[in-house]
């Protein structure tokens, strides 16, 4: 019996992750990627001086702060390592806080930074870096530079569900989360969840997979490391263990 991972994530990223799953897997598990969100991009920026400190929660911040200025002349602190690079690639100077929304606000209070601060963020966030931040006396403002727009499965995705086989759904985020398991209500194969997080974690609904793990590591190698595990365990014919 074939296993599958069904994955979510909006393009190209969809798409770069399966690449890494095969690269992983090999042809242990086939992949289907069916996005169930798009990109936009938009927004605008508020004025800002020399003095800001940029924030970056996700790859599609930094796309959408650069689709918006041509000005690089910030040190910004990134979410974790992927984001990073993709900052210092745009020409910024990013400094990784190496996990999640946590971690970050513990690396900034950490290096002393005293802002301003300026979050660019989508629409949806799974945490409130910019009110937290206030929270301990900063300036701190955020802007949307990009939207989440939501999709729905597609007819393979569907079929996928309504068969038999074991499904493996790797979760980046609270709002993946939510969005699948209201698209995938009618699911019937069994559904095994690689979570991101502990947050992405508790947006699944009780009752309606045959396991929830929880990547150690915040990031994309985290989640394949999971997935990896899962795949071992159904091989072993004890996914739950």
């Amino acid at each position: 019996m074939t296993v599958t991972i069904l994955i979510t994530r909006p393009d190209p990223a969809a798409t770069r992750f399966a690449d890494q799953v095969t690269a992983c897997l090999g042809d242990k598990v086939a992949t289907l990627c069916a996005p169930l969100m798009r990109i936009e991009y938009g927004g605008a920026l508020p004025d800002i001086g020399g003095d800001e400190v940029l924030i970056f929660t996700s790859l599609h911040g930094v796309a959408g702060f650069c689709r918006l200025t041509a000005r690089r002349d910030f040190t910004c602190y990134a979410v974790g390592d992927a984001t990073a690079e993709a900052a210092n690639r745009a020409g910024l100077r990013a400094i990784s806080a190496g996990g999640d929304a946590g971690a970050l606000l513990a690396r900034i209070a950490a290096d002393g930074a005293r802002g301003p601060f300026l979050h660019l963020r989508g629409e949806y966030v799974a945490a409130d870096i910019a009110a937290a931040l206030r929270d301990q006396g900063h300036e701190a403002r955020q802007a949307v530079v990009y939207e989440q727009v939501d999709a729905s499965l597609n007819d393979q995705a569907l079929a996928l569900l309504a068969g038999e086989a074991p499904v493996i759904v790797p979760l980046m985020s609270p709002r993946s989360a939510q969005v699948f398991f209201a698209e995938a209500q009618g699911a019937v194969a069994p559904i095994l969840v690689a979570a991101i997080s502990s947050n992405a974690a508790d947006a699944v609904p009780p009752g309606k997979t045959k396991v929830v793990e929880i990547a150690q590591t915040p990031d994309a190698r985290g989640v394949l490391n999971v997935l990896c595990n899962l795949v071992k365990r159904l091989e072993g014919g004890n996914p739950a263990q």
